[in-house]
């Protein structure tokens, strides 16, 4: 049977031709003299291999027909145009190896000189001093940064690209130019290049070494060279209909499914000794290349208990979708343990643990995994109500200041120290050391805070309840007892989760190769406290696998405005190392941000309605409209208030999904992991952004890093929009904005 190789032009489909296309194609890939589907060669066409075949009456597929020495041809699908254009295309284009660096590339002739069909050996040119990131509006070109067409002819780009990229200042105009590439990688390659990489960094990053690739036969050697890493990021052999449909019928993935950057590419299979982790600013991939890596474990060995997890249930949920629409097949485990992929939150994590570890109680002089964490009292667990900490602090806070009584001073006391240290007395707490707390305490404000710690113990154990973080604890204290439940677990949003939740998922996988694989990026921490992994188990230093810089989500234009939101603060990854925001691009062009300052919240409501009906009179699909507050007042009453213009919107909660086809309204936080074609930050006025009531609640040691969440909860806002991003203030605009 035929294979099918789908190729660039996958994205150009019309809507109303993806189900013929799919028809015609699975019957090509099962018999290519199937009747009716007429796959016919051109006449004077620049390339033997060029076909065409019937769609339907309009409309006809742009092939290219690869024997090779096996039984059965390859058939790149380049397309789905117009009669008289797909003939146009197939004569004038030509299936080739990049004689540089054995990439297989589909290019158009015009632009290209006669092929070399062997690749030569050539000296490598002297590389060119490495440029610095490029920053403001402008930068210095390539030509002033000592860069020549030579230098980019030797990674192989196309000498006429070559040329035309060496005097771009501009990054908008530098998009536009790598959109015309001959070939996608060359395209990315200049971005890379433009941000200040070097030579030998991208030849690394797209493996372009000059191998010549081998086979018996031309297209034997094209064949090999079309799964070349730089060439998968347009070509890619599909094994089945199931993954056929997929490609053709959903195009809004089409691209993380199918086509993926040679970084990413080989992070998904990559092995590792241990445990190992990537970083990434938003959009740069790090979720697509979990959802990959998940599959290609799964496939290499079925029978393997997989878990995938993250920071909440939504982005679980979410995590869920997209595998089955990656691979459909996929075994996904009905429990905790077994084979197959096990998708949950990691608090889902916990509670299953916990709810099926039996008995928690002691026996034989085991004190039990609930009184190891918390102390003695009974093994019975249910859920603490909200308010305890302040009721706790009410009844023995006395003699502490306010700032140390506060619910998040306590809470982050808790979870940083206690817990995670197991600690149960406060002879334990007045010597254990405290590294990243921002707030000193003396020995008797210590014994202070313990007595606030012990109150709100004694209080949970009366009602036999415990919180997220007690739990997650207590998680790790039954797989310390009964063993691991995985053999791989993979970590989404890991800068958002606490020391217990990072304990608990160290216990839950078999220590060995590939048992942990964390994606995090400390610019998005918006929950917690900052930390560092091998304080808690979990060994990656040395072997960060990787740190992602393409934007795939949002544009240019859109990202440049989110990055100014993080200017001249000092972030750091889950390893205490520093995390910058260089080199950071994106690969899509688009408006630039519009801001709007209103005299008044009437006025706000009846713009954002104004917009609203603007982009669906556009056809933007109304889900596809994300309203973004700081808090969920403000979120209840914008729904309220658009009601009242005629505008109808659904509230999006914590742990609920909002009506379909309607705008979505959201807080900041419950904004992560989600995209939006067109999103409004709603209300991003000095008055409610940064949220100062959290952060004067606070002691003085804890309010620069709170300040710095408040900033990397705008920069999340801001990387939800894909294409149009609007920031709507009254009165003053926030200081954030920068």
């Amino acid at each position: 049977m035929p294979q099918i190789i789908l190729g660039p032009g996958l994205d150009k489909i019309d809507g109303s031709l993806q189900k013929a296309t799919y028809q015609f194609l699975t019957k090509l890939a099962k018999n290519d003299a199937t009747p009716g589907l007429h796959v016919e060669p051109m006449k004077n066409a620049v390339d033997p291999r060029a076909r065409t075949g019937r769609v339907n009456d309009n409309y006809r597929a742009v092939l290219f027909k690869i024997q090779g020495s096996g039984g059965e041809a390859h058939y790149v699908f380049a397309g789905t145009y117009p009669h008289d254009e797909a003939i146009e295309i197939a004569k004038s284009s030509r299936m080739d190896i990049n004689p540089r660096n054995g990439v297989g590339e589909l290019i158009p002739v015009a632009t290209t000189p006669e092929p070399i069909r062997q690749v030569p050996t050539q000296p490598r040119h002297a590389e060119p001093t490495p440029a610095p990131a490029p920053s403001g509006p402008r930068s210095r070109s390539l030509r002033q940064r000592e860069f020549t067409v030579d230098y980019l002819a030797d990674l192989g780009f196309a000498a006429e690209f070559a040329a035309g990229a060496l005097d771009l200042t501009d990054s908008t105009g530098l998009l536009e130019y790598a959109e015309s590439a001959p070939a996608t990688w060359q395209g990315h390659a200049l971005l890379d290049l433009f941000t200040g990489e070097s030579i030998s960094e991208v030849r690394k990053r797209y493996g372009l070494d000059d191998a010549a690739p081998v086979g018996e036969t031309e297209d034997d050697r094209l064949l090999n060279a079309l799964q070349h890493p730089a060439a998968q990021m347009e070509f890619a052999f599909i094994d089945d209909d199931d993954e056929l449909r997929a490609a053709i019928e959903n195009p809004n993935f089409t691209a993380w499914r199918v086509f993926l950057h040679p970084e990413q590419r080989a992070l998904t299979t990559k092995n590792f000794s241990g445990s190992a982790r990537i970083t990434g600013g938003a959009g740069t991939g790090k979720t697509v290349v979990l959802i990959h890596r998940t599959r290609d474990l799964w496939r290499r060995n079925p029978q393997a208990r997989i878990v995938l997890t993250t920071f909440n249930r939504t982005l679980a949920e979410s995590l869920k979708e997209q595998i089955q629409l990656l691979e459909p097949k996929i075994g996904l485990a009905k429990d905790l343990g077994d084979a197959g992929v096990y998708i949950a939150s990691v608090d889902q994590i916990a509670h299953r643990v916990v709810s099926h570890a039996g008995d928690l109680g002691g026996r034989d002089g085991n004190p039990g995994p609930v009184a190891a964490v918390l102390g003695p009292r009974t093994a019975q667990i249910r859920s603490t109500r909200a308010g305890r900490w302040q009721a706790a602090a009410e009844q023995a806070g006395a003699g502490l200041p306010r700032e140390l009584t506060t619910p998040g001073f306590l809470e982050a006391e808790y979870a940083m120290i206690v817990l995670p240290n197991a600690i149960t007395t406060s002879a334990e707490y007045l010597k254990v050391r405290r590294p990243g707390r921002g707030v000193a305490l003396n020995r008797a404000r210590r014994q202070g805070v313990w007595n606030v710690i012990a109150a709100y113990r004694a209080a949970a154990a009366a009602e036999a309840t415990v919180d997220y973080e007690e739990k997650a604890a207590i998680a790790v204290r039954v797989l310390q007892e009964q063993g691991p439940a995985a053999d791989h677990v993979l970590v989404d949003e890991g800068q958002d989760l606490s020391p217990s939740r990072f304990q608990l998922l160290r216990a839950l996988a078999v220590e060995g190769p590939n048992d942990l694989f964390i994606a995090e990026d400390g610019h998005q921490r918006i929950y917690g406290q900052k930390l560092t992994l091998s304080h808690y188990g979990i060994n990656v230093r040395g072997r960060a696998s990787a740190r992602l810089t393409l934007n795939y989500r949002t544009t240019e234009q859109n990202l440049r405005f989110a990055l100014r939101i993080l200017e001249g603060q000092d972030f750091t990854d889950l390893d205490g190392e520093s995390d910058t925001v260089d080199q950071y691009h994106s690969a899509r062009k688009g408006p630039d941000p519009e801001l709007i300052q209103v005299d008044s919240l009437a006025e706000e409501y009846q713009r954002v309605a104004q917009l609203i009906d603007e982009w669906k009179a556009k056809k933007v699909a109304p889900e596809s409209i994300g309203l973004l507050v700081a808090t969920r007042d403000k979120a209840e009453r914008l729904v309220r208030a658009l009601g009242e213009h005629g505008v109808h919107v659904t509230f999006v909660d914590r742990d609920a999904a909002g009506r379909a086809g309607l705008p979505q309204v959201m807080t900041m936080h419950r904004s992560k992991g989600m995209e939006f074609a067109c999103a409004i930050l709603v209300g991003v006025g000095a008055a409610n952004v940064p949220r100062k009531y959290v952060i004067d609640s606070l002691p003085d040691g804890d309010r620069e890093d709170a300040l710095q969440r408040e900033r990397s909860l705008l920069y999340v806002a801001a990387t939800r929009a894909r294409d149009t991003l609007v920031v709507m203030w009254t009165g003053t605009r926030s200081e954030l904005l920068g």
